[in-house]
């Protein structure tokens, strides 16, 4: 996606089946139903839909978009939108239509009010191209029939307001000036990501990039040591690193869900089940682990992860299987475009958004990414399958197949990322690709299944530790994080001991 800096419009992104690589039609259970008119009042509803969506925490408000104005297109209307109104509280918003095929040529603006307050925000920017992710064409995941258009999702933190506009751009022709049609079936998605799934404190600290001076600088360190960087958070649940006793989700393991625990069975060998985080660790004994050869001696120290029970998915919403893919040969280096207005104890909240965009508002099967990064380092397991598998995601188009993808939470077409941010990546990288005996500074051959840059077939070479755009036309991961990956690659390598 392009990149996208949430500024003001002054106008100023308990069984796992294992799935063949192909993922024929019928592999996979159908995605959740489009969503109906009007508002829903919680969850969506109709085939498809999951039984215990009345019980799923968080909800997704889904409103039509209206004629503004007289402004009209050939064929139709060239400026649709939601009058200023009073809503139930979200946190993040997004623009989806009917048919994922289509473009959204246009400009997408938001405000919003906050909760409790008369205040609203300047008007704000909502990416549009949003294309270029999601499941390679051909997967059952893309032919489900229930993928929508959509934009990125925008995070504006707790509101109850919400105005938006939608205009189509204006073009050139050979008849002069004109606006293309905008999509059928607009809808304007407000996503409330549900409560915490503990009291769960965030104190930022000296190395919290909102604390730390110059923490933008966006470089990678501590690469010889493996030491953490960032501020970690602090889940209180799990075990208890002063007692060793099970706290928590640990101790309440025997009362999940079925697919609670087919999520964090995914997992097993890495931590306890219904565990909130996999802990650190190191390089020896991450290498002891190894069978292959290669990857042994290029093992890296394995970094702090916080699973998808740590940042509260509702593991009801996604599709009950996992895909797999059959190795990892790349990763893909994102940024979410979600806006860089979130605070590192707000992060999960973050997460459990877009998932639920994903899911419920795009009709994906799960949250596309593989993995996410905050801001202040913190590294969060995304589509469920296991960390250490070769979970087939939704990131990358054209270029899902054995490859894996980091969203780092934020916009940074016109930002810095934190150190703490691609130190992280860094770190994420070189113990993922290790477990393949993959090389962060080398490159490697990728079959494109269809991108719009590279054609269905087409055989790419690219860097082991890549941008999206290398393998889409786009701007993400944002200039700035793109400029930083040189050093993450480096930073990577170091971790492995190359």
């Amino acid at each position: 996606m392009r990149a996208y800096l949430a500024t003001s419009i002054g106008v100023a992104c308990t069984a796992v089946l294992v799935l063949p690589l192909s993922l024929p039609a019928g592999a996979l259970a159908a995605s959740p139903a489009a969503p109906p008119s009007g508002r829903d009042a919680g969850v969506r509803t109709g085939p498809g839909a999951h039984s215990a969506a009345a019980a799923v925490p968080g909800s997704t408000e889904s409103v039509p978009l209206r004629p503004l104005g007289s402004t009209r297109a050939p064929g139709g209307i060239a400026e649709q939108g939601v009058a200023a109104r009073e809503v139930r509280p979200f946190s993040l918003v997004g623009v989806v239509w009917d048919d994922a095929d289509d473009e959204l040529r246009g400009t997408v603006q938001v405000r919003t009010r906050a909760v409790g307050s008369h205040v609203w925000s300047d008007w704000l920017e909502v990416e549009t191209h949003n294309q270029e992710h999601g499941a390679d064409p051909g997967t059952q995941e893309r032919d489900s029939g229930t993928v929508r258009g959509s934009t990125a999702p925008l995070w504006v933190g707790d509101s109850d307001g919400v105005e938006l506009r939608v205009r189509a751009a204006e073009e050139e022709d050979e008849t002069g000036p004109v606006r293309p049609l905008l999509p059928r079936g607009l809808r304007l998605e407000l996503v409330d990501p549900g409560e915490e799934p503990e009291a769960l404190p965030y104190p930022p600290s000296q190395n919290s990039p909102e604390t730390r001076p110059g923490a933008e600088s966006g470089t990678a360190t501590g690469a010889e040591s493996g030491t953490a960087t960032g501020t970690p958070v602090s889940l209180g649940t799990g075990v208890s690193p002063a007692s060793g006793t099970m706290t928590g989700e640990l101790a309440g393991a025997a009362a999940m869900s079925a697919e609670d625990r087919a999520s964090s069975a995914a997992n097993e060998g890495l931590t306890e089940l219904g565990a909130a985080e996999i802990p650190a660790l190191t390089k020896a004994a991450v290498a002891a682990q190894q069978p292959d050869a290669a990857a042994k001696a290029y093992a890296a120290p394995r970094p702090r992860i916080i699973t998808r029970k740590g940042w509260g998915a509702n593991e009801s919403l996604r599709e009950k299987r996992f895909g797999y893919t059959s190795t990892v040969k790349a990763a893909f280096v994102h940024h979410s475009a979600t806006g860089n207005n979130y605070t590192c104890k707000q992060s999960p909240s973050v997460l459990r958004g877009i998932y639920r965009y994903h899911v419920k508002s795009s009709g994906w099967r799960d949250i596309g990414y593989n993995f996410a990064v905050d801001k202040c380092g913190n590294i969060y397991e995304g589509r469920a399958g296991g960390v250490a598998k070769p979970v087939l995601g939704a990131h990358t188009l054209g270029f899902n197949t054995n490859t894996t993808g980091i969203a780092v939470l934020g916009s940074y077409g016109g930002t810095n990322p934190p150190a703490a941010a691609t130190t992280a990546v860094a770190k994420l990288t070189a113990w993922k690709l290790g477990l393949h005996g993959r090389n962060p500074r080398a490159k490697v051959t990728l079959t494109s299944g269809g991108s719009g840059k590279y054609g269905k077939g087409a055989r790419v070479s690219l860097n082991t530790i890549s941008g999206h755009r290398d393998g889409f036309r786009t701007d993400c991961p944002g200039s700035r994080l793109y400029g930083k990956l040189g050093t993450v690659r480096t930073s990577a390598a170091r971790y492995q001991g190359r």
